[in-house]
């Protein structure tokens, strides 16, 4: 292929799924996790990828989409996952051992970081999983890099025989840019492994897989060196800029629009080209870091040469928290205070709210009304689109810690004499991670209601398909709820007084209650209308 009819506008996460589709995925696995969703949703609906046959359902949980991604290349077959950088937490078992399995079919793993907390509890830096995990790491600057550069992953991990961590952050996953495809290649056939000592992590195994995975080191760090994905923009004086991944666009634009004459190290490859950064950083005394998310490459590089010669997060010339900007950079490169991407007057925030017509508001109203009968009020609830439940006017949940917390924090606090103990989960995030709590909760018999605010979907990520639809009630009986003691409300305001009746029964029962609210999600209703009209 070649030509303008193969150029494309594409957000950074469309451009990752149409590489993955071109370099021959036979498969992607993933959970709805924002900023890294329209990955899997682009293939979702790629007519090439139907036509190919390349699996694109949702997984109930990062973990399972990790370690069936890992069965296909198992398979001899090329396979993808995402994750946002939170998922890779509940991932992380099958990925760091999948660094001492090493894999068959190339495996890329996609993560996209969220700095600032657009919708996450944290800021954590993907680039430590892959030094922790000993892995290649991988960080485009731009679209077209990002296309570039998971084709290059999937070769790569074939050539080294390991997965190849892809890390993109909020920006770079959802703006746009003109991408210009590639020709396709065809899937791998199935060859599946027959290396039992590879894949079967017995001690005496993963001791010398481990031993393999560290003897690598020096030959990922000679294809980093070679890599086009790292280089050098030159420039002049005895200041420079070593930018890593998107900050190196940042440091573009800056360049550009104060007509600077700097020389710029952008480093896109780990492990870190030891040579290449050396000879830069001799030639220069002034060093500014510039890196999204933890000042990880910046502790390294003091590390290794002292402090005296670099400026970053770590000495307060850039923030510590928060997104790089050019903004930032310029200030940071002795610009002042100078904007070069002002916000027009007419964007201003607007806070998140439940919508208009949502089930979870019904169920709030019911709670808090009920809990004005008990002294003291305790909900502890999870990630998903009810957490705006802690918000005006509603007030109504005390907790969000991480995904499935809600039930095994509220029985721990059944265990400190609380009551009532109650959980409130979204059917999703119950699925993914909220089912072994309820075994834990069934098990140690404790007082606990459980409320499974279920909307029938992924509400808040867009309405992805939920892995517990249709099976809620059997699952909670298969797990061991006494069955009078799984009861399915559906939260309207004509059913206001029995809900609140309901809810008072269960939350006085000594024993473990499931009460599951069931309304379908207000915006899935809206297009699946839309769809029969």
């Amino acid at each position: 292929m070649c030509g303008e009819m193969n150029k494309q506008l594409l957000l950074g996460a469309e451009a990752i799924a149409l590489a993955a589709i071109d370099a021959g995925i036979s498969g992607v696995y993933a959970y709805p996790g924002t900023p890294s969703t329209e990955i899997t949703e682009y293939i979702q609906h790629s007519a090439v990828a139907k036509q190919n046959g390349v699996r694109s359902k949702w997984s109930a949980n990062e973990k399972t989409a990790y370690e069936a991604a890992l069965g296909m290349s198992y398979a001899g077959k090329r396979s993808l996952v995402c994750m946002k950088h939170v998922g890779l937490n509940v991932a992380a078992d099958a990925f760091m051992n999948s660094a001492t399995t090493g894999v068959h079919g190339g495996l890329v793993v996609v993560v996209a970081d969220d700095p600032s907390m657009h919708s996450s509890q944290n800021e954590q830096d993907t680039r430590v999983y892959g030094r922790f995990a000993y892995l290649p790491v991988l960080e485009p600057s731009n679209q077209q890099e990002t296309y570039d550069t998971v084709r290059y992953a999937f070769d790569l991990s074939e050539e080294v025989k390991l997965p190849v961590l892809l890390r993109i952050t909020t920006r770079l996953s959802h703006s746009r840019a003109v991408v210009q495809q590639q020709t396709a290649k065809a899937q791998n056939a199935l060859n599946p492994s027959t290396d039992k000592k590879k894949w079967i992590l017995l001690p005496a195994n993963a001791r010398a897989n481990y031993a393999s995975l560290l003897n690598m080191q020096g030959q990922l760090t000679k294809i980093s060196e070679a890599s086009s994905l790292n280089k050098i923009v030159e420039g002049k004086g005895s200041k420079a800029v070593i930018a890593f991944g998107i900050a190196f666009n940042y440091v573009m634009e800056v360049k550009q629009a104060e007509k600077l004459d700097i020389p710029v190290l952008k480093i896109s490859q780990y492990p870190m080209p030891e040579k290449l950064v050396m000879a830069f950083v001799e030639k220069y005394d002034d060093i500014l870091i510039a890196e999204e998310g933890y000042p990880v490459y910046e502790e390294l590089l003091k590390g290794y040469f002292g402090n005296a010669k670099f400026r970053g997060r770590l000495d307060g010339a850039l923030p510590r928290v928060g997104e790089l900007s050019p903004d930032s950079l310029a200030k940071a490169l002795g610009f002042g205070n100078q904007t070069i991407n002002a916000i027009p007057e007419i964007v201003t925030n607007r806070p998140p709210m439940l919508c208009q017509g949502c089930g979870h508001r019904d169920l709030y109203e019911a709670m808090n009304i009920l809990f004005e009968s008990y002294p003291a009020k305790h909900v502890f609830s999870d990630i998903g689109c009810y957490t705006l439940g802690a918000l005006p006017p509603f007030g109504t949940i005390s907790t969000c810690v991480d995904m499935g917390a809600s039930i095994t924090m509220a029985k721990g606090a059944s265990d400190a004499g609380l009551h009532p103990a109650v959980a409130v989960i979204g059917d999703s995030t119950f699925t993914h991670s909220g089912i072994t709590g309820l075994l834990d909760a069934v098990n140690d018999e404790v007082a606990i209601t459980i409320i499974i605010s279920d909307n029938s979907t992924t509400g808040m990520t867009g309405g992805q398909d939920s892995s517990g639809t249709g099976k809620l009630c059997d699952i909670c009986k298969g797990v061991g709820v006494d069955e009078k003691h799984i009861r399915v409300i559906e939260p309207l305001k004509k059913n206001l007084a029995e809900n609140i009746a309901i809810l008072k029964e269960e939350f006085e029962y000594q024993g473990v209650s499931v009460i599951i609210a069931q309304r379908e999600c207000v915006q899935v209703a809206i297009r699946n209308k839309k769809k029969l009209a």
